[in-house]
């Protein structure tokens, strides 16, 4: 019970001290969602069709059961979310590495906006529940790690600044990166859980949906 209040306290102080920030990253990456979304409308028919015919590709071969082995979507979808956020994580050590940051923050948010934005396109309805059930499963826990761990980033960058040009942080630095570490190891953790929704569920309701689909 203890445990229970310490986790939330330092939850409340986290987000009370970084409240600015998360409202900034939460904003700019709605925005990546919107700018990928509106760039399908700027995409050409033959581009469309183009794309479609893969998307169609790739939707038959779920159908029938000719997509890469469960465990091998596993270790992809692992190692790939692990290394975006690793490359956030490292950029945040670094004082050049804010713009990057954002720039990388707002590209994953194009991409999740642009995926769902074109399946609504040419699929309509249909393209909306393929969204909800290929995407939605394992970003519901991708997104707020991306969103936490490019918060951490800023902060831990924005305070690297201040004592690097401005000398206005005499904080020591050890226990502030043995916590951005620890932030890391737990992200990963998260991710790893991401990995194994979209490797081992969404592909099983994907199949279903096309069936019902095809029927």
């Amino acid at each position: 019970m203890k445990r229970h209040s310490y986790l939330q306290i330092v939850a409340q102080n986290h987000f009370r001290e970084h409240s600015s920030l998360y409202a900034f990253v939460i904003v700019l990456f709605l925005m990546g969602v919107i700018f990928g979304a509106v760039i399908v409308n700027s995409l050409s028919f033959t581009q469309k069709e183009d794309l479609f015919y893969y998307l169609s590709h790739f939707f038959t071969q779920v159908a029938e059961g000719k997509i890469s082995s469960s465990y091998d979507m596993f270790i992809q979808s692992v190692m790939h979310n692990i290394k975006y956020t690793g490359i956030i994580w490292i950029l945040g050590v670094s004082i050049i590495g804010l713009p990057i940051i954002l720039i990388l923050l707002f590209l994953k948010g194009m991409v999740v906006g642009f995926t769902v934005g074109f399946l609504v396109n040419q699929m309509g309805w249909d393209g909306f529940g393929m969204a909800f059930v290929s995407i939605l499963p394992q970003n519901i826990i991708i997104v707020p790690v991306f969103i936490f761990i490019t918060t951490l980033s800023l902060a831990l960058s924005i305070k690297m600044i201040r004592r690097v040009f401005l000398k206005q942080i005499r904080e020591p630095l050890k226990p502030v990166i043995f916590k951005y570490v620890f932030s890391f190891v737990l992200c990963m953790l998260f991710l790893v859980g991401a990995g194994a929704i979209e490797a081992y569920f969404s592909p099983v309701v994907m199949k279903s949906i096309m069936s019902i689909l095809n029927s």
